[in-house]
């Protein structure tokens, strides 16, 4: 289990655990992003820079802090 900052480029895997508050949770999840979901990074920006996941069949940009608390399961 490693955090979405870690998977490489082209990876998925399934959430496992968010690890934040109400207010978090909230935003993550009206982005469609919640535990049980599938999520693929597509992209991300060299130090620290936002990071572009895929949920089905919709693309996000999700912030280098809000990416650390959300942990996945990679599928090998």
């Amino acid at each position: 289990m490693i955090d979405l900052t870690r998977m490489q480029q082209n990876e998925t895997g399934k959430i496992i655990e968010v690890q934040g508050g109400y207010g978090l949770t909230n935003r993550l999840e009206a982005m469609g992003i919640r535990v049980g979901v599938t999520i693929t990074k597509k992209s991300d920006q060299f130090m620290r820079g936002p990071i572009i996941a895929q949920v089905g069949n919709t693309q996000v940009a999700i912030g280098f802090g809000m990416a650390r608390k959300i942990l996945v399961d990679v599928k090998i």
